[in-house]
């Protein structure tokens, strides 16, 4: 059997550590594009890569590119495409500028590989993955934002650290949009099967959700130029994973809501079931009162994001 072709768009210190990832799990052959400009850089990375396969033995292959042909027929995309946060910036302050890069990435991603399952992590994310799925008319199953993988990821973090117990035991997620208003769910948040709400204060525990949410501006701080790239990489190469090997993983990330949680035609973080059908399905759950607030709240900052798009 041919191996599975994933492209990724944008060669950035995202995209490197993408196209790492995926040869080390050996999801396939990799592609990373990028512009005309950035072409050497891409292809540096990318020779860079091929000679650390030796090490440990995989034989995937990797190319940079910046021409789109080489993109076709791709089995995945993963868009990093996008200018990063700089510090005082929020995910908003990018939407002008990435959404011109997304109405480019769209239209040539529906051309090269119009059967592609699409994970998107350019920000503003729940209104790049929304831009993305309008312009390329792709079916809402193919297309997906990496946002609550990331969160939860980052929640789990924290309550390992706090417990001092594995992070491989810590259960949790995040819903809502990708940006401050999202909604850390504590009363499913366990460790090792007990909840977190016994074994933290909630004093120190409201203190972990507020972490939670600004993580992201906590890291772009500390870089002074430039956004997070290690946790976003993995938890795109998370997804496509369960998509390539039809795990059918559960993860929170950004899907095509059409009446789960009251939310009807908005992407926002949900737990999803992504497998060979892309998003599957949604886990839908009941909510507490607060947790329904919180949501309609993260939803009403994703729809004012949406609708600067114009889309």
């Amino acid at each position: 059997m041919p191996r599975s072709k994933i492209s990724l768009i944008g060669g950035g210190q995202i995209g490197g550590n993408l196209a790492l990832l995926a040869t080390q799990k050996e999801l396939g052959d990799v592609v990373i594009f990028d512009i005309p400009q950035s072409e050497g850089m891409v292809k540096g990375k990318a020779l860079d890569i091929m000679q650390l396969r030796p090490h440990d033995g995989y034989d995937s292959t990797i190319t940079g590119t910046s021409n789109w042909d080489d993109v076709k027929d791709s089995d995945v995309f993963i868009i990093t495409a996008g200018i990063p946060r700089k510090p005082g910036m929020n995910r908003e302050d990018l939407l002008e500028i990435n959404l011109g890069i997304m109405k480019d990435v769209a239209k040539n991603i529906k051309q090269q590989a119009p059967n592609a399952f699409v994970i998107v992590i350019s920000n503003p994310l729940d209104a790049m993955v929304n831009a993305f799925y309008k312009i390329s008319g792709f079916s809402k199953n193919k297309v997906v934002g990496m946002a609550g993988a990331l969160d939860s990821a980052r929640f789990r973090t924290f309550i390992a650290m706090e417990t001092g117990c594995s992070v491989q035991d810590v259960t949790c997620m995040v819903l809502g949009g990708h940006g401050d208003t999202m909604v850390p769910v504590t009363r499913y948040a366990t460790v090792g099967g007990v909840p977190v709400e016994e074994l933290i204060p909630a004093d120190r525990l409201e203190e972990i959700l507020e972490r939670t949410r600004f993580a992201g501006g906590e890291i772009v701080k500390l870089f002074g130029n430039g956004s997070a790239f290690y946790a976003p990489a993995q938890s795109a190469i998370e997804m496509a994973e369960s998509y390539l090997r039809d795990k059918k993983r559960v993860i929170p990330c950004a899907s095509l809501c059409e009446g789960e949680f009251g939310i009807d035609g908005y992407f926002i973080g949900v737990p999803s079931v992504i497998g060979a059908g892309g998003v599957e399905r949604i886990l839908e759950f009941k909510l507490k009162d607060d947790e329904k607030a919180a949501l309609n709240n993260t939803l009403e900052a994703v729809k004012k994001t949406v609708k600067e798009t114009g889309l």
